[in-house]
């Protein structure tokens, strides 16, 4: 998740137990474009120990496959296609979800791409721009090409992060698609890993803010695959992450101002697990003592945390 899952970010969740693999933040191919030193760091430097994925999202299909060549040079497991980012900055530029809204042109980028990558290359997708509907037309598109993985968000653009998931059209696409598909969206527990397994018949899950809410989630989802009982963190534990995550704000001299502020983006996911009251207070604190005085106020205690979102959506 751009300006999120930074390579401090993969460094702090592999210490919960991590997923298998790592994606990077996007780069943003635009012509004349050379890859961001400080996304390229997450590959160069991959502290995990599990494989890295690099994402990509453009719509040129020159500069997307001399990107791609370029990130190839360096230690990548595949690269990924970003055609699901909902992001109206992102999708009004014809980019991410907005590539969705020209399937003629999905093809022919995936052509090229598909021709142009030497080594593994997978995609993400939305179901379609504003219609569940919209994504038969799409998995004729995909199957047309020698794709290696299809992670699909099971919503529209337009759906955003909305309360309705479609995974029946997961399981469509694992029906039609002669290559792996990976399920994503509303994955927040290992119950929830569970009944979207069983729903698609998906080869796995990608999970993303999910695993910022809680990053003992792959943890958890293993353990419930193998037949254990999942731990639980507790309010501590929970307390305890979110100094680590605040931590990781200070390597670079910021300010507090402007790392209390960054918080807010973890703690917006987090918040969701927590209360709406906890969401209510957070997004005004502006000190470091506030932030963890209200931090605290929540969780120092050692009752369990499930940490599904408290409005239902994940």
């Amino acid at each position: 998740m751009q300006d999120v899952t930074d390579l401090a970010f993969w460094k702090l969740i592999a210490g919960y137990g991590g997923p298998d693999v790592y994606f990077t933040e996007y780069f943003r191919v635009t012509t004349g474009y050379r890859p961001r030193r400080e996304i390229l760091r997450s590959i160069i430097e991959n502290p995990t120990g599990r494989p890295a994925v690099a994402q990509i999202i453009g719509n040129d299909p020159e500069w997307m496959v001399r990107t791609a060549r370029s990130l190839e040079l360096h230690p990548v497991a595949a690269i990924d296609l970003n055609l699901g980012c909902p992001a109206p900055v992102v999708y009004r530029k014809c980019a991410g979800g907005g590539l969705l809204r020209d399937p003629g042109r999905v093809d022919a980028l995936l052509g090229a791409l598909r021709e142009g990558i030497a080594g593994r290359f997978t995609v993400k997708t939305r179901l379609g721009f504003s219609n569940p509907q919209e994504f038969d037309r799409l998995l004729g598109i995909f199957s047309r090409h020698r794709l290696d993985m299809l992670t699909v968000h099971a919503r529209t653009v337009t759906e955003k992060y909305g309360p309705r998931v479609h995974h029946d059209r997961v399981a469509d696409a694992v029906r039609a698609l002669p290559f792996p598909v990976v399920a994503n969206g509303d994955v927040s527990s290992s119950d929830d890993a569970v009944r979207v397994l069983g729903a698609t018949g998906a080869r796995g899950l990608m999970i993303g803010r999910g695993a910022i809410r809680n990053p003992w989630i792959f943890r958890q989802i293993r353990d419930r695959l193998a037949g254990r009982q999942p731990d639980l963190p507790s309010g501590r534990d929970v307390l305890a992450y979110i100094g680590a995550l605040y931590e990781l704000g200070g390597t670079n001299g910021a300010p507090e101002r402007a790392r209390v502020q960054r918080m807010k983006k973890f703690t917006g996911f987090i918040g969701e697990g927590i209360s709406q009251d906890f969401l209510h207070a957070i997004r005004r604190v502006s000190t470091g003592r506030e932030f963890f005085d209200t931090c605290r106020q929540a969780l120092d205690h050692d009752r369990p945390m499930p940490l599904a979102p408290v409005s239902g959506q994940g």
